[in-house]
């Protein structure tokens, strides 16, 4: 009898037991469901845990220091066996895809048409990484790279010759030297300046984006930087070997480029000041059409300065071995098409003519000009230029800038650009302009805290391939470094109005080709959605060679994206010499939208990689 009640009473616990552990389970599966539901102080203190846990991984798997040359070691290829990318042939170290000097001959010279953008057919890309020349380093940094650019990176002596007389580069030892000198200011570019400064309100931040057309090594806008005025800088690839490569290793913002006959790769009313100092431009041929592209990218109110021949030509014929006659009817077109266009001359000094473009059309009224089709002032990828005037915006009245009012920089930077308060840019409120900035505020914070060194001076020059409203270049602002904008020409809003707007430089390109710009130009590279967007119109291997391309050694990029899209870049880039790692969202690990950070490898043409691990 005591064993059937002893085997009862087991049985009893038995049951009991079992409830207690269904009901546990119960309890704990309801409580987590609850969490990830985003109503538990548990989930954001798994967040919190999670974040901190994926810096301290980060941090400790990738350094972002730069190491220059340091010891050689072996590629590590145990874990996988993705597609390796070889590196391509020394000679193409240099190489610019779409202005190669070898297909450029192959058109035509007249309106410059053979140092335009020609890009590679499919079967021409390259596939392979570009290697860096042998001895190369990092750069120096900010402000010490404006005067001197270590001579491993860009070897070439020419311009030292060439250019002597004019003070431009100097070699000394194992460094370029820039004196800050120009053909039109042989006493420096600050002196220069000043002369500027004294017509053009350069000092009160109302001058603050500039346009420098056939711009040398860029020392004009390497000297306005220290007076808060922000320059893109073009120039051709041509006989003056590496003169925007040397920009860029200075650390100034520039790209390869030319006026020929194809629209400037920027939107209407972009400058505030646009210049040209001896850029042998001709101004006045082709019924103007070079100066009306200049005024497309002019803000009304905003001023262009022509330094050089042929002003001042009765003083200055004999020197520049032209005839004076010549001289004469080159400018006096220049002066006609200025008074077409309705600029106003401000000033004729020595070598230096200035001109200020009307605020509006209400001064300009009953002019006799072929005007162009408003729609299209920014549609300009790839698109012919014509002789056409771009007509003003509507102002209110007549002291009223077209286009709306700018605020002085810094302020500029985040009051509501003037497209974005008209609604010019669909699906673009105030509310949504003003989210984006507090959205971006919170990424770059998140980024600062994986590479800790992002605003340290260590990167200079910054890309940010999807840019948007500009929202991560307005959140990095510094004088330790400046942000080229890219607005894709795929991308569902042409923002970069609004980038120029907000006292920001950019420019429109198309990822599915090469870049205006050489190898190893910039030091951090930012890439938004880039690779949702291209998803179905180029090949993601094409666009990552052309990053692996512009990237310096030891340089950084951050891939924020969709994490399928990101697992294929890791995949990719684990085969190109780049150290990587995967990071959640800073809202936690439920968000589909990851990071991918890496870190270029230090190797050089001949050479093994250096892990940054």
């Amino acid at each position: 009898m005591a064993t059937k009640t002893n085997s009862a009473d087991g049985r009893t616990r038995s049951s009991i037991q079992i409830f207690i552990v269904v009901g546990l389970c119960c309890f704990f599966y309801i409580l987590g469901a609850w969490q990830r539901s985003g109503f538990g102080k548990g989930d954001s203190i798994a967040m919190q845990i999670t974040k901190g846990e994926a810096e301290c991984n980060i941090v400790s798997n990738l350094n972002f220091e730069s190491h220059h040359g340091g010891e050689v070691v072996a590629i590590d290829e145990s874990e996988s066996k993705p597609k390796s990318f070889k590196p391509c042939n020394p000679r193409y170290t240099d190489y610019t895809p779409c202005q190669d000097q070898k297909r450029a001959m192959t058109f035509p010279r007249e309106n410059m048409i053979y140092r335009e953008r020609h890009c590679p057919p499919e079967g021409e890309k390259l596939h392979c990484l570009i290697p860096a020349p042998k001895g190369y380093v990092t750069p120096f940094p900010w402000p010490k790279s404006r005067d001197y650019v270590p001579y491993a990176n860009a070897p070439y002596k020419s311009l030292t010759v060439e250019k002597a007389v004019q003070n431009w580069i100097q070699y000394e030892g194992n460094v370029f030297r820039f004196p800050g000198g120009g053909t039109q200011f042989p006493q420096g570019a600050d002196k220069y300046i000043d002369q500027l400064a004294s017509v053009i309100p350069i000092k009160n931040g109302m001058v603050r984006t500039a346009l420098d057309t056939g711009c040398g090594v860029a020392s004009w806008g390497a000297y306005l930087m220290s007076r808060n005025v922000l320059a893109m800088s073009f120039a051709p690839r041509d006989s003056h070997e590496a003169q925007v490569q040397f920009a860029l290793e200075r650390g100034v913002p520039a790209v390869i480029g030319v006026l020929g006959t194809v629209k400037l790769p920027y939107p209407s009313r972009a400058f505030d000041m646009a210049h040209c100092s001896r850029c042998l431009i001709p101004w006045g041929s082709n019924d103007g059409m070079y100066l009306m592209e200049v005024d497309r990218v002019l803000r009304p109110g905003g001023y262009w300065v022509l330094s050089g021949p042929p002003i001042n030509w009765r003083n200055n014929y004999k020197a520049w071995q032209r005839p004076k006659e010549e001289l004469e009817e080159e400018q006096r077109k220049i002066e006609d098409i200025a008074k077409l266009l309705c600029w106003e001359k401000k000033s004729e000094k020595g070598e230096i003519a200035i001109w200020k473009k009307r605020v509006n059309a209400d001064s300009c009224r009953g002019r006799k000009a072929t005007f162009c089709n408003s729609v299209e002032a920014d549609d300009v990828w790839y698109k012919k230029m014509e002789a056409c005037v771009t007509p003003y915006p509507d102002a209110g009245s007549s002291d009223e800038v077209a286009g709306g009012e700018l605020k002085a920089f810094p302020e500029r930077l985040y009051s509501v650009p003037p497209r974005v308060a008209s609604g010019s840019i669909p699906g673009v409120s105030v509310e949504t302009y003003q989210e984006d900035n507090s959205k971006w505020k919170k990424h770059v914070k998140a980024y600062k805290k994986v590479n800790k060194i992002i605003d340290s001076g260590r990167y200079r020059n910054i890309m940010d391939m999807n840019a948007g409203l500009g929202g991560f270049a307005a959140a990095l602002e510094s004088s330790k470094l400046w942000v080229m904008n890219v607005v894709p020409t795929i991308a569902e809003k042409n923002t970069l109005g609004v980038i120029y707007e907000r006292g920001l430089i950019g420019i429109y390109h198309d990822w599915c080709e090469g870049f205006s710009t050489y190898p190893r130009t910039y030091d951090l590279i930012h890439a938004h959605g880039v690779f949702s967007l291209y998803k179905d119109k180029c090949d993601a291997e094409d666009i990552l060679l052309e990053m692996d391309r512009i990237l310096r050694p030891e340089g950084a990029v951050i891939f924020r994206d969709e994490v399928d899209v990101l697992i294929k870049v890791k995949k990719i880039v684990s085969g190109m010499r780049w150290d990587t790692k995967m990071v959640d969202h800073e809202d936690g690990p439920l968000v589909p939208e990851k990071i991918l950070v890496a870190v270029k490898q230090y190797w050089v043409a001949g050479g093994n990689s250096t892990s940054t691990h």
